[in-house]
């Protein structure tokens, strides 16, 4: 589950894109079955015709586990393996790149010099950027209930993320939602109720003056507000008073009105009158992971996947931690992850792409839905994430995670029986997000910080980049 916590990487992509854009393809390690020789179509032309399981291709995939991710990379090859017991002729060769997935200077350059695999992996946010680069294959056509059966119960924000103009060019494998992630442990040390975390923003702040006067340099809440973060967690909190970054048309700044300046006068209250804040502030991803996990900091806001990080690479455990929607309520920032197809590929390699997604990604109870196995591979069962299905596949997924949950998903019940609607990333996001940044690092630092100004200020430069696509 890396949706949220890979997107952040690209957060500083621009900083090594120039020595990026020398690449010419990725490194491949194949994992691969059947004898595939060279790719040969034979099944039909038409799009919604399904896939003739006597058709024989290779394709590659992007983001084959690694081998440090010894379960995970098992996982994949056992998945191949029951693929190929119902299209033996598919031959699927991994692609597994050197650290994450996908580093965006790799990225952008894959797009540039056209070397993507034929099944590549993208974020919510890269639709724009692979369109602009003619990368991704219309599938509108080949993506139906036969081909994909659960297709009327996945979230239709998270497949509208994939769509332009009507057309469909790709499908999720994973998605988040943010909302407040809580230290249960410094929850109870304050006399307050871990299984109710505050539902509003003047909740939070008086919880966090309760964990605050615990004292030993302990933080009742905490947000970013350097590299291009500050701009994420403020756009998060715009979203939950029911307020928009950019105006409908997408060329004008709307973030300077009540709604803003209600989110910075709470951020400023907390961090200059309540000292609820901590002293230290400049903070970037990584640094309110650290906190929490060391007992640190009483919540912050968050996706689901920040406690898998916190577990596997900062020695924290699962039961200290819980989580509720995001304060307010109107609104929480959404993103995720999927698949894309290149274009230009074949219609029968486009049907193999299709029906490796839904077996692999699309399907309850198998491929990453199988939980049972999860649970035997140790790997955790139970974060509320991915969680882009409804209806029937909702209830069938969530009885199969909760047969076999490995964290306690009880420590999660008042962030998954209040969802909140989700809301994808502003046009131009990291460039508004660099900006944004001034606004709530000045309040954070500055007692004195004008909020009107800085918001005014913000909007012009908002909107300068705006008129200019």
């Amino acid at each position: 589950m890396r949706s949220a916590r890979f997107r952040r990487t690209r957060l500083t992509a621009a900083t090594v894109l120039a020595s990026a854009l020398a690449l010419t393809a990725l490194t491949a390690c194949g994992t691969s079955s059947s004898d595939g020789g060279e790719d040969s179509g034979g099944g039909s032309s038409d799009p919604s015709a399904p896939l003739d399981p006597k058709t024989r291709l290779t394709l590659t995939i992007d983001c084959m586990p690694p081998k440090a991710k010894a379960a995970e990379r098992r996982q994949w090859t056992e998945d191949v393996r029951e693929f190929n017991k119902r299209y033996p002729n598919i031959r699927i060769e991994g692609r597994s790149t050197p650290g994450q997935c996908l580093e965006p200077p790799r990225f952008t350059a894959m797009l540039k010099a056209r070397s993507q695999p034929d099944v590549f992996y993208t974020y919510f946010t890269d639709l724009k950027q692979v369109l602009d680069n003619d990368g991704a294959a219309d599938i509108t056509e080949y993506v139906t209930e036969q081909t994909v059966p659960a297709l009327d119960d996945i979230d239709p924000a998270v497949l509208d993320s994939l769509r332009h103009q009507g057309r469909l060019y790709g499908l999720p494998t994973s998605n988040y939602r943010m909302g407040l992630l809580i230290n249960r442990k410094l929850f109870e040390r304050a006399g307050l109720d871990p299984d109710r975390p505050p539902r509003t923003w003047e909740e939070v702040r008086t919880a966090a003056k309760r964990i605050a006067g615990l004292g030993d340099g302990i933080a009742g809440f905490g947000t970013y507000s350097t590299a291009n973060t500050g701009g994420w967690h403020f756009t998060a909190q715009l979203y939950s008073l029911g307020g928009d970054v950019v105006d409908a048309s997408g060329r004008k700044a709307a973030f300077a009105g009540a709604p803003g300046r209600r989110v910075l006068e709470n951020l400023r209250t907390m961090r200059w009158e309540d000292r609820s804040m901590g002293e230290t502030q400049l903070l970037k991803w990584g640094d309110l992971q650290k906190r929490i996990a060391s007992d640190k900091l009483g919540m912050y806001l968050a996706a689901p996947d920040d406690i898998t990080y916190m577990v596997q690479q900062l020695g924290a455990d699962y039961g200290n931690f819980g989580m509720g929607p995001i304060p307010g309520g109107k609104a929480t920032l959404f993103g995720g992850n999927n698949y894309m197809i290149k274009k230009g590929s074949s219609p029968d390699k486009i049907k193999a792409a299709v029906a490796w997604l839904n077996f692999k990604n699309l399907t309850v109870g198998e491929g990453q839905f199988d939980w049972a196995r999860a649970k035997a591979d140790k790997l955790p069962v139970g974060l509320p994430q991915p969680d882009f299905w409804l209806n029937g596949s909702k209830e069938k997924d969530d009885a199969n995670r909760a047969a076999n949950a490995t964290v306690p998903i009880g420590n999660f019940k008042t962030f998954t029986d209040h969802p909140v609607e989700g809301r994808t990333e502003p046009p131009r996001a990291q460039e508004i997000y660099k900006i944004l940044d001034t606004v709530v690092s000045g309040v954070l630092t500055n007692r004195d910080a004008d909020v009107d100004k800085l918001l005014s200020t913000a909007a012009s430069q908002v909107n300068q980049i705006l008129a200019h696509p």
